[in-house]
């Protein structure tokens, strides 16, 4: 008797979020290395951030599937710290 089960994905969804995590990263270290700038541009490269940290929170965290306060608690604590961020640059410019 098989007791193993056949995986109906190639990659599980957590790999893809690790992949699409890496890409992003690539992106914004492409960013840094061809010294772009603006203020378009670290905003850009803040909501790459905040997006990074809230899959993080959701695939690897294991937040998607709670409701409630923890889910709610990471997604307004991303938003409150990206907003000030944002603020100070806008402040800066």
């Amino acid at each position: 008797m098989n007791t193993m089960t056949e995986n109906k994905y190639f990659f599980r969804p957590c790999t893809w979020i690790f992949l699409l995590l890496v890409g992003l990263t690539v992106v914004t270290w492409f960013i840094g290395m061809k010294q772009f700038s603006g203020l378009q541009i670290s905003l850009m490269v803040l909501g790459i951030a905040l997006l990074k940290g809230q899959l993080i929170g959701d695939y690897f965290m294991g937040l998607r599937r709670v409701s409630g306060f923890w889910r709610w608690a990471v997604a307004i604590w991303l938003l409150l710290i990206g907003s000030l961020i944002s603020y100070a640059f806008n402040i800066s410019a």
